[in-house]
C-alpha cells in the first residue's frame, strides 16, 4: 500500500505570517439611470388689498419670493374710488433683499437703491442713492472694541458740508452735525438722547435744536403715569393709564399749557376683537372704534386673513355731521 502524499504548508513571509489570500473584487454596480429634470415650482404669491373709506383709496400689493428665497419681488399700485372714473396712481416695483434693495418708480423713471455690507469684523457700510434726485447718503458704523458703544460717520453724496458723527452708548446717543442757518452761516449742532431708570421708572431726555423734552414713565401691572416737560417753553403735560380688568383699560391725558385733554376707554374681547371710545377736546370730537382682527399683528394670523376697522366720529358742535369711516385689509395666498 502506497504511503499518503504529504501536504506542503503555504509559504510564509519573514515575520512568519501567511500571505493574504487574494480576493476577487466584486463587479462594479451599473450606473444609475439618469433622472428626468425636476420641474421648478412656482413660488407662492401673496396679494394684499386695502380700502380706506375716508380717503376713498384702494391699494394693492403683490409679492413673491425669488432667487431661491433670497429676495422678494413686490409690485404696489393704488387707485381712487371716485364716481368720475378710476384714477390709478403711479405703481412702483421693488426688489428687496437682506443687504440690498431697489425701488423703481416707472412714472418718474427714477429708482432708489439701498445697500449694506460688512467691511471687516467691526465695520458696517450702508449706502443709498436716488437716481432722480441724483443724491445719496453713505454711512460707516464701527464697534469700539469689546464695549457696547459704536460710532457712526455719515455724509450726503455729493457732500454739502461736514459729515455727521453719532456716538451710540447703552443709555442713549449723541450726534454732531453741521447746520445751515437762515442767514447762510454754518454752525455745529448737537443733538442727543439719554435714558435712565429712576425711582422704579424710566426717564428719557431728548435734546434737539436747543430744545429739550424730559419724560418720566412709571408702569406696573395696573397703573402707568407719564409726566413730561418741554424746555425752555416750560410746557407741562401728563398721561395716566389704569388697567381696570385684564380686558378693560382707561387712559387720560392733559396739557397744562393749552388746557387740552383727552380720554380713551378700551375693551378687548379677545385677540381679534376689541373696541375703543374716546373724546378729544382740542378737536371737540367724540369717537368710537371697532377692530375685527389683530390691529397690531400680521394679516396672516387673523381669521379669513382679513382685518376691518370701523370708526364713528361725532363732532361736538354739529352732531348731525357724524360720519362712519372704515378700513379693510384682506390677504390672499396663491
Amino acid at each position: 500500500m502506497a504511503a499518503p502524499a504529504l501536504l506542503h504548508p503555504p509559504p510564509m513571509d519573514e515575520d512568519g505570517a501567511a500571505p493574504p489570500v487574494p480576493v476577487t473584487p466584486d463587479p462594479a454596480p451599473p450606473p444609475p439611470e439618469p433622472k428626468p429634470p425636476l420641474v421648478r415650482q412656482r413660488p407662492p404669491v401673496r396679494v394684499t388689498s386695502e380700502f380706506d373709506s375716508e380717503r376713498r383709496l384702494f391699494s394693492h400689493r403683490v409679492s413673491c419670493r425669488v432667487l431661491d428665497g433670497l429676495a422678494k419681488l413686490r409690485l404696489r399700485v393704488s387707485h381712487g374710488a371716485g364716481g368720475g372714473g378710476v384714477a390709478w396712481g403711479p405703481p412702483d416695483v421693488a426688489l428687496l433683499a437682506r443687504n440690498f434693495s431697489v425701488i423703481v418708480d416707472p412714472a418718474s423713471r427714477g429708482a432708489v437703491l439701498r445697500g449694506a455690507a460688512d467691511l471687516a469684523g467691526s465695520l458696517r457700510l450702508r449706502a443709498s442713492h436716488n437716481t432722480k434726485e441724483q443724491q445719496g447718503e453713505v454711512s460707516v458704523t464701527a464697534d469700539l472694541g469689546d464695549s457696547p458703544c459704536k460710532i457712526e460717520l455719515s455724509s450726503m453724496v455729493p457732500p454739502n458740508g461736514l459729515p455727521r458723527a453719532t456716538f451710540f452708548f447703552p443709555k442713549g446717543e449723541v450726534s454732531i452735525k453741521e447746520k445751515i442757518l437762515d442767514e447762510g452761516d454754518r454752525i455745529l449742532s448737537v443733538n442727543g438722547l439719554v435714558k435712565s431708570h429712576v425711582l422704579n421708572g424710566a426717564c428719557t431726555a431728548v435734546y434737539n435744536d436747543n430744545a429739550m423734552n424730559i419724560k418720566y414713565r412709571y408702569k406696573d401691572d395696573e397703573i402707568s403715569f407719564i409726566p413730561s416737560i418741554s424746555l425752555p417753553s416750560n410746557s407741562l403735560s401728563f398721561a395716566f393709564k389704569r388697567q381696570l380688568t385684564p380686558s378693560d383699560k382707561l387712559s387720560y391725558w392733559y396739557n397744562f399749557d393749552t388746557n387740552y385733554w383727552g380720554a380713551i376707554y378700551k375693551h378687548k374681547e379677545n385677540k381679534h376683537l376689541k373696541w375703543k371710545a374716546g373724546y378729544e377736546s382740542d378737536n371737540r370730537l367724540g369717537w368710537a372704534s371697532l377692530w375685527v382682527g389683530d390691529a397690531g399683528g400680521s394679516t396672516k394670523e387673523v381669521p379669513l386673513k382679513a382685518k376691518v376697522h370701523f370708526t364713528l366720529k361725532v363732532p361736538q358742535d354739529n352732531v348731525q355731521n357724524s360720519v362712519v369711516v372704515f378700513h379693510v385689509k384682506k390677504r390672499w395666498d396663491f
